[in-house]
C-alpha cells in the first residue's frame, strides 16, 4: 500500500501534519482496549499498514475509510493516527466469511460461520441481526443461541452508527464510547428524546454540544431537559471553581440567567430534579443547598468516617512521656511545649491535625510522633497530594512518602477514569497514616483517603489553613478545624533559629496583615523596586541567568522558581516564560525545536504536566516501569522527534514519552502560577508583582508564594501592589457543608 492510495482532504491537523484518507479491508487486530476502544489495526494492500485510534468493536475483514495524520513512533515506525473511522460491514461472501471466521462475533467460529456463510450467503448479516428463528434452523444452534448472536450483531452495528451519529456534532469516537457503555443500544433514540443526557455523569458532553443538538432538534428553549442540564452545568462549573455545593436560591437564579428562562421555570425544574433524585437538596445552617449526589457522598462519608474515628479512640500509647524524653534526649534538644502536646494527642487518640506556618517546628513535631509510633512497633505510611511534596516528605523524615494516588493504588475503570484500588474492601495495611499539604487535597480524594483507612488506624494531618486551597472542590482543612470535632494543634511559637530568616519573620507578618520588611538587604528576603514592565523583565531574566547562579551556586532549572500570581498579563507566565526560554533556554544548531500552538518547545526546555495523565507510561533507569505522570509534575525536554512530533521528557528519576495528542497538557515552567507551586519549595524563589489582576491580589496567594522560598525570596515590583496584597484578607468563599456535617454528627452523639 503505497501514499499514491490515500486521497488527501482539506485542511491541516494541529501542528501542521496534513490529514490523510486511507480506505481498506481490516487484515489484522494487533492490539484493542476493549475499555476505552483504543485499538490498533492493520489494513490489507500492496503494504500493509499500521493504523492506531479509537475504533470500538472494529473486526477483521471489515471495510473502512480512516481520516487521520501519519507519525513516526520512536518503537513501531509509521503509522497512521486515526482521528476519523468510517465502517461498513463487508458485503461480498467471502468477506463476510472473513468477518465471521474471525471471532468478531462471540458464539460464531470458522466453522460455524462457513455453515452460516453457506446457507445466506451474502444476506448473512441482515439475517442474523433480524431473522434468529431462521439461524435457529441450522443444525447445532439453538434458538437462545441464535437469539444471542443476533443481540450482538445488533451492538456491533449499533456502536458503528451511534460513532457516525455523534460525529456530525463533533464528537469523538473515544466519547461515542462512553456514551454507549451507559445508554446501550438505546443510544440514539434517548439522545433523540434528549440530547442533554450527554451531559450526565459519567459522559459530560459540554453543556454547548448538547444545545447544539437539541437545536438541531427544534427542541423548544424552555425544555424540562434543558433546564435540567442547565442547573447540572452551574453546579458542575462552581465545582471547579471549589465549591462542593451552591445556595438553592443562588442556582435556581444562576441557571435562568444562563438559558434565559424565568426563575420559577428553573425553581420548577430543580424541584423536580430533587424529587427524582437527580440532584440533592440538604440544609445547612438553616439555608437550602444543593449538591450533586457524588459530592454529597464524599462529604457525608468524610463525616461519618471522621465521626467514628472520634467515637472509638484508639487506646493510648503507654509510657508516653518517658518516650517523649527518650526522643528528646536522642535528639539533643527539648520539644517546646506546644509541640508536646501534639504529640500526646497524636499518640493518645485516632486523630489529629496539626497546623502552623513556617520556622514553628512542625516537622521535627512528627519526626517526633514518627520515632515514637515505630519504637512501639507501628507501621507508619506517609503521603502528601503531589510527587513533588512527597518527596520532601521522605527528605524531611527519613521515612518514603507516597503520593495519595500511589499510596491507594490507582487503575482505570469501564469509563476509562481513575479509581482506586484500595478502598474499604481492601484497605490499606498500616496501623498510623499521616497525610501532609491537606490543604491541596480536595473532598473526593479525602473521600478515598477515608475509604481505604483501616478500621482502627490513627489519622495524622499536617497542614497550613493560610495557604490556598486545593484546586478541586472543597475546603477540607479549614472545615475540619472550623467544625472543632477533631482535635487540632496550631503551632504558633517561631523558634529562634527560624527568627533569623527573613523569609520566616516575614511570613508570619503577612498572615496577621503586616507588611513585610523590605529594608533589609542582607538577609534571605529582598524587595526590589521596579516601576518599568521592560526593567522588570530584563532583571528577573539576569536574576535567573546570572545573578544567583553566579552568586550562590543555583542551578536556573533545578533551584530556581519564578512564581506568577496569575497566567496572564504583562508579567503573567505565559509571558515571562517566553523571555525566560530565550535567556536560559535560547535556540542553536545543537538543539532541536519545534513549534506547536504557537509555542516553541526546544530540547533543554523546563516544562510542567498541567493535567493528571493516569495512562502516560514511564521508565526509570533502574527499568522498573509504571503509568501516570501528574499534574504540577516538573521536568526537563530531553529529545524531540521532528517526524512524529513526540517528546522525551525526564522527570527526576523517570522518562515518558509524549506524543502530539498528549504534549497539549505540557507548558513552559520556567515560570509558573503560584497554584501550581504548591506543595514544592525551591532554593531561590522570585515573585514579579506588577498590574496583578484585581482578583488575585490578596494575601494567602502571596503567603503561599512567599513560603515556596527555602533559602532566596526576591519580591520585584511597587510597594502599593505589595501592600495591597498584604491588606486584603478577603478569602473567596467556598460553599461546602463538611463542617455542618461534623457538627451534627457530633452533637447526634452526645
Amino acid at each position: 500500500m503505497t501514499e499514491d492510495m490515500f486521497s488527501r482532504p482539506n485542511g491541516e491537523q494541529k501542528g501542521g501534519s496534513s490529514m490523510y484518507q486511507v480506505e481498506g479491508e481490516v487484515e489484522t487486530i494487533i492490539y484493542r482496549n476493549e475499555d476505552n476502544g483504543y485499538t490498533v489495526i492493520e489494513l490489507s494492500g500492496d503494504e500493509n499498514l499500521t493504523a492506531v485510534g479509537i475504533m470500538p468493536m472494529i473486526s477483521v475483514g471489515e471495510e473502512v475509510r480512516l481520516t487521520g495524520v501519519f507519525k513516526n513512533h520512536p518503537s513501531y515506525g509509521r503509522q497512521l493516527s486515526v482521528s476519523v473511522c468510517e465502517r461498513s460491514m463487508p458485503s461480498t461472501t467471502a468477506g463476510i466469511l472473513k468477518y465471521l471466521s474471525s471471532g468478531a462475533i462471540k458464539g460464531i467460529g470458522p466453522a460455524k460461520a462457513a455453515v452460516i456463510v453457506r446457507e445466506f450467503g451474502e444476506n448473512t448479516l441482515e439475517i442474523l441481526e433480524n431473522e434468529p428463528e431462521r439461524v435457529a434452523k441450522i443444525k447445532g444452534i439453538t434458538l437462545k443461541a441464535a437469539n444471542e448472536i443476533s443481540d450482538r450483531i445488533k451492538a456491533a452495528f449499533g456502536m458503528r452508527e451511534l460513532i457516525i451519529y455523534l460525529g456530525k456534532f463533533g464528537i469523538n469516537g473515544e466519547t461515542a464510547v462512553l456514551v454507549w457503555k451507559k445508554l446501550g443500544n438505546r443510544a440514539i433514540t434517548e439522545i433523540e428524546e434528549n440530547p442533554y443526557i450527554l451531559c450526565s455523569e459519567g459522559i459530560y458532553v459540554p453543556f454547548e454540544v448538547a444545545d447544539r443538538i437539541a437545536v438541531d432538534k427544534k427542541f423548544p428553549s424552555d425544555s424540562r431537559y434543558r433546564v435540567a442540564a442547565s442547573i447540572v452545568y452551574v453546579l458542575n462549573h462552581n465545582r471547579r471553581n471549589g465549591h462542593t455545593c451552591l445556595p438553592e436560591e443562588k442556582l435556581a437564579a444562576t441557571a435562568a440567567s444562563f438559558i434565559s428562562v424565568e426563575k420559577e421555570t428553573a425553581q420548577s425544574a430543580l424541584d423536580d430534579m430533587v424529587q427524582q433524585g437527580e440532584i440533592i437538596r440538604t440544609i445547612i445552617n438553616d439555608e437550602a443547598f444543593i449538591y450533586t449526589p457524588s459530592l454529597f457522598q464524599s462529604e457525608t462519608y468524610i463525616a461519618a468516617r471522621i465521626n467514628m474515628i472520634m467515637s472509638f479512640p484508639i487506646p493510648p500509647a503507654q509510657d508516653l512521656e518517658s518516650k517523649i524524653k527518650e526522643v528528646e534526649e536522642s535528639q539533643g534538644f527539648e520539644y517546646a511545649e506546644l509541640q508536646k502536646t501534639a504529640i500526646r494527642t497524636a499518640l493518645q487518640g485516632g486523630m489529629l491535625i496539626l497546623t502552623g506556618g513556617p520556622g514553628t517546628g512542625k516537622t521535627t513535631t512528627l519526626n517526633g510522633i514518627i520515632k515514637i509510633l515505630k519504637s512501639i512497633g507501628e507501621k507508619v505510611s506517609l503521603t502528601a497530594p503531589t510527587g513533588r511534596a512527597a518527596r520532601r516528605m521522605t527528605e524531611l523524615t527519613g521515612c518514603e512518602a507516597k503520593t495519595i494516588h500511589r499510596l491507594l493504588e490507582v487503575a482505570w475503570n469501564d469509563e476509562d477514569r481513575p479509581v482506586f484500588k484500595r478502598n474499604e474492601r481492601n484497605m490499606l495495611s498500616c496501623d498510623t497514616l499521616i497525610v501532609d499539604e491537606v490543604s491541596m487535597v480536595d473532598a473526593v480524594l479525602f473521600e478515598s483517603v477515608m475509604r481505604a483507612l483501616p478500621m482502627g488506624c490513627r489519622l495524622i494531618l499536617v497542614g497550613d489553613t493560610d495557604q490556598l486551597p486545593s484546586v478541586g472542590a472543597g475546603n477540607i482543612l479549614s472545615d475540619l478545624i472550623e467544625s472543632k470535632a477533631v482535635p487540632v494543634v496550631a503551632l504558633t511559637e517561631i523558634f529562634r533559629q527560624s527568627m533569623q530568616s527573613l523569609i520566616v519573620t516575614n511570613a508570619h507578618k503577612i498572615v496577621k496583615g503586616e507588611m513585610p520588611e523590605i529594608s533589609v538587604k542582607d538577609n534571605d528576603f529582598f524587595f526590589m523596586p521596579c516601576e518599568n514592565k521592560y526593567r522588570l523583565r530584563e532583571t528577573v531574566s539576569a536574576l535567573c541567568a546570572q545573578r544567583l547562579p553566579s552568586t550562590y551556586g543555583f542551578s536556573p532549572f533545578d533551584d530556581i522558581q519564578v512564581l506568577c500570581p496569575g497566567r496572564r498579563g504583562e508579567l503573567g507566565i505565559l509571558e515571562l516564560n517566553k523571555v525566560l526560554q530565550a535567556s536560559l533556554n535560547p535556540p542553536s544548531k545543537e538543539k532541536t525545536e519545534i513549534e506547536l500552538d504557537g509555542r516553541i518547545f526546544r530540547v533543554g526546555d523546563k516544562v510542567m504536566q498541567t493535567k493528571n495523565n493516569y495512562n502516560l507510561l514511564w521508565v526509570k533507569e533502574n527499568g522498573e516501569t509504571g503509568e501516570g505522570i501528574f499534574n504540577g509534575d516538573v521536568g526537563r525536554l530531553e529529545e524531540i522527534h521532528r517526524q512524529s512530533g513526540s517528546f522525551k521528557i525526564r522527570f527526576d528519576d523517570k522518562t515518558a514519552v509524549y506524543d502530539r495528542e498528549t504534549i497539549v497538557d505540557l507548558e513552559h515552567a520556567y515560570a509558573m502560577t503560584v497554584h501550581k507551586s504548591q506543595g514544592n519549595e525551591f532554593e531561590a524563589v522570585i515573585i514579579p508583582l506588577y498590574r496583578t489582576a484585581q482578583k488575585l491580589k490578596y494575601r494567602n496567594l502571596l503567603y503561599t508564594a512567599v513560603t515556596r522560598a527555602k533559602k532566596i525570596l526576591i519580591l520585584i515590583g511597587n510597594t502599593s501592589e505589595l501592600k495591597e496584597m498584604v491588606q486584603n484578607n478577603k478569602k473567596t468563599r467556598r460553599y461546602s457543608g463538611l463542617s455542618y456535617f461534623l457538627k451534627e454528627m457530633k452533637a447526634s452523639m452526645e
